[in-house]
């Protein structure tokens, strides 16, 4: 592949992207990054106060971007399905969308089984739900922006592969076991959209991508966005030669989404798989399954409800809507 500067961005005026998870971690990170490219950067979250913090962190460090309206916030619960409908309502208000960051999501499980009040378990409600609803809700907009949509994988998929066959973990429920499920969950769905959106004429591309091993405390401090303690600065210290920050974990989904080199069914992830530059990288063989993957597909449109409408995002079908909006 062509060489790749992570910190040397294509020129990305006039392009809007969307992150979800925005106010903390790598959304954070991804959308600063996006933005000092140039880009206009929807910033979504739960919690109004710190989509605002980020928004303001965004502003103070990256020059001109409050000048220019470089940042909008929205409120959006993964998690919950009415906030999911909600938000997607408010951006198909706008002509097209470049790219959406499929990002938020629980790290840190709950030691015990929760649900949604949509009654799903949450990790899975949060993780992958969610982001299909939301990917789904959104695919119009994102063909008339000729644009990519970008799944948060991880590379726990390849350190215990497990099969999600109760995605919803009624039986077995653990903590890592519901966080690695939901990441081999969302990078087989995303793996399934590529092929669907190829095969139906789409012009969205579904891409993948991995932070590696991406902590706080080696991460700056940002004010309202990361601000680690003197004790995790120092235990995450001794990690130094496995982990990176958050900042460089950002880097692989914003190569995902901004690379013209990049195309439908890649999976991106640092060089050394847990730290280094992005790179184009082979997913876990359990995520590669199609016979996982479309049992996934399945039990997503019947959880969530949500139909991707490929026929309408077609080439032909998009050109009656794009012109019935104008």
């Amino acid at each position: 592949m062509p060489a790749w500067d992570p910190d040397l961005l294509p020129d990305l005026n006039g392009r809007t992207y969307v992150v979800t998870g925005a106010n903390a971690g790598l959304g954070y990170f991804a959308s600063e990054q996006l933005v000092r490219a140039g880009a206009h950067v929807v910033m979504t979250g739960r919690n109004p106060l710190r989509v605002a913090a980020a928004r303001a962190a965004v502003h103070r460090r990256v020059p001109g971007a409050a000048d220019r309206g470089a940042v909008d916030t929205l409120l959006l619960d993964t998690s919950n399905l009415g906030s999911v409908r909600a938000a997607a309502a408010t951006l198909r208000g706008r002509k097209r969308l470049d790219g959406l960051l499929l990002n938020a999501g629980i790290v840190h499980p709950p030691a015990h089984r929760q649900t949604t009040a949509d009654g799903n378990e949450l990790v899975y409600a949060t993780n992958v739900l969610g982001h299909f609803a939301l990917a789904g809700e959104l695919l119009l907009p994102l063909a008339a922006g000729l644009g990519r949509m970008v799944w948060l994988g991880s590379m726990s998929t390849s350190l215990t592969p497990y099969d999600p066959v109760d995605p919803q973990l009624v039986d077995g429920y653990t903590p890592w076991r519901a966080y690695v499920q939901s990441k081999v969950a969302t990078t087989a769905l995303g793996l399934e959209a590529a092929r669907r959106l190829g095969a139906a004429g789409v012009p969205v591309s579904s891409i993948v991508a991995h932070p590696g091993f991406s902590i706080g405390g080696r991460t700056a401090g940002v004010a309202g966005v990361n601000e680690p303690t003197s004790a995790k600065r120092f235990t995450d210290s001794l990690l130094t030669p496995i982990a990176q920050s958050k900042a460089r974990g950002a880097w692989a989904p914003v190569r995902a989404l901004t690379d013209p080199a990049a195309r439908g069914g890649d999976v991106y992830g640092p060089r050394f798989v847990v730290k280094g530059e992005p790179k184009r990288v082979h997913p876990s063989r359990i995520t590669r399954d199609r016979d996982v993957a479309e049992r996934l597909w399945q039990d997503a449109e019947q959880t969530t409800q949500v139909k991707w409408r490929l026929d309408k995002a077609a080439r032909p079908s998009l050109r009656r809507w794009w012109f019935s909006r104008r």
